[in-house]
């Protein structure tokens, strides 16, 4: 597959590292040329200086057979004007484009991101992206990360083992046997820094990061058995009054009316526009890192704070800061990957990786085959990826324990039309079953192969 990406940031720097240790032919385009030399000497890349709307700059990055153009500039004008340019010119078959300004994706104007008007197929909304994952780190409060899979029947779960966890030093079949009718099983272990995909006789041990596919009845169970209690969040303090903290806001009030939400923003004309655009939340005017606005906003009854300003540090020191003065869980919005090794020393409960989030979403709908979701874990080290089983597939027909899975790559859960089922020996996987496998980033081809890859599925 030949692929354009528009953009040498960190989110198509991140895509053009997944395409490209796929073997696709990938060129990068970007106006800054340290940009684009450093993603042609650390990754197999071809790359283009230049503007990304223009159209002789298109031509030379090979727009002319290109297969797909995902515009993932700083400019949201940039990234749909380069859109019509790909699809007037030079008639690219799928174009992806980054939107940030939520002006573009309201309801009232909506349907201008349609391929008929403006020629893109798909709007991937990072502002958006990002509130739907700080509301699935609400929702499972005694997570780090959580990603919704199977139409909403089954979740993704990272979960801190402690000292106290009751299934320590206990085999992972062991845990099968002990707990047989628990429709959850640990997919990823990191420990020591390394995440990898674990045998049945792996054991667990206490300061392990682990990852758990379970059906969305037994979430709670789940959490429990690996020495987590569950409660629900009704009492909530938001940093940051921008795109994220609004959106999330506003989710929260139409959620439920028992949850009783405050924003804290440091730009007033910012502040006045988020008390305008919200019925029940409290806007207060100033500085989050400020202890006493902290105090007037309760934070130490609050049962979490979530910091979502513009600035990684700034997150950081603010749940930190609430942590201390009794916040039962912190959660902060980390752009530089370079950080997140930070978050556990500090005592925060969960971070969000806007970048991470955005890799995702841009990598649902450039997976081959009949790929439903992904999810990018940690710094590109794995994915969750749920697709559904053609009938030419290899999987198709087969037992669960016959297939020749690559080493990194394990079964979360198999769906035959609504029921979600846990993954045995002697599940036959059907064509139009979908299944959910966790794949570390070097085996993704061969799981592409097993789930038949064709370019007629784009």
């Amino acid at each position: 597959m030949k692929v354009i990406i528009c953009g040498a940031g960190q989110v198509g720097w991140q895509i053009a590292r997944h395409l490209a240790g796929e073997k696709n032919d990938v060129t990068l385009v970007d106006v800054n040329p340290d940009l684009v030399r450093r993603a042609t000497d650390t990754l197999d890349v071809q790359g283009v200086v230049g503007f990304a709307s223009h159209p002789d700059v298109l031509e030379r990055a090979g727009a002319r057979d290109a297969d797909m153009l995902i515009a993932a500039t700083h400019s949201d004008e940039v990234n749909m004007v380069t859109c019509q340019v790909a699809q007037a010119a030079f008639d690219i078959t799928r174009k992806i484009a980054r939107i940030r300004a939520p002006n573009y994706l309201g309801a009232l104007y909506g349907d201008l991101m349609t391929s008929d008007r403006l020629a893109i197929d798909v709007v991937i909304s990072p502002e958006r992206e990002v509130a739907e994952a700080a509301l699935q780190r609400l929702a499972a409060p005694a997570t780090f990360d959580t990603e919704s899979f199977m139409g909403g029947r089954a979740q993704l779960l990272g979960i801190q083992l402690d000292a106290e966890c009751p299934v320590l030093n206990t085999p992972l079949r062991q845990l099968n046997e002990l707990f047989s009718t628990l429709r959850a099983i640990v997919v990823g272990i990191r420990r020591d820094g390394r995440l990898f995909a674990p045998d049945p006789g792996d054991q667990l041990l206490a300061e392990d990061q682990i990852y758990v596919f379970s059906h969305f009845e037994d979430l709670n169970r789940s959490i429990e058995i690996f020495g987590k209690t569950t409660k629900k969040q009704e009492r909530i303090v938001i940093v940051g009054g921008g795109n994220v903290g609004l959106a999330v806001a506003r989710a929260l009030e139409a959620r439920s009316t028992r949850v009783h939400t405050k924003i804290i923003e440091k730009d007033r004309a910012q502040a006045e526009a988020a008390a305008d655009g919200l019925e029940r939340t409290i806007v207060l005017h100033g500085d989050g890192m400020d202890i006493d606005l902290l105090m007037e906003a309760a934070i130490d009854r609050a049962d979490a704070i979530l910091a979502v300003t513009d600035d990684d540090k700034t997150n950081l020191l603010v749940a930190v800061r609430a942590k201390q003065a009794g916040c039962q869980m912190t959660i902060a919005l980390v752009n530089d990957p370079t950080l997140a090794p930070l978050i556990a020393p500090l005592d925060i409960d969960a971070y969000i990786n806007p970048r991470a989030t955005t890799v995702s979403s841009i990598l649902r709908h450039i997976r081959h085959g009949r790929v439903r979701a992904v999810y990018s874990i940690g710094d590109a080290e794995a994915e969750m990826i749920e697709a559904q089983v053609l009938s030419t597939s290899p999987l198709s027909g087969r037992l669960i324990r016959d297939i020749e899975f690559p080493e990194g790559v394990l079964v979360g859960a198999v769906m035959k039309g609504e029921r979600v089922l846990k993954p045995t020996g002697d599940l036959r996987i059907d064509s139009g079953d979908v299944i959910a496998l966790f794949t570390m980033s070097k085996d993704v081809p061969e799981v592409e192969r097993l789930l038949q890859v064709s370019i007629d599925f784009f």
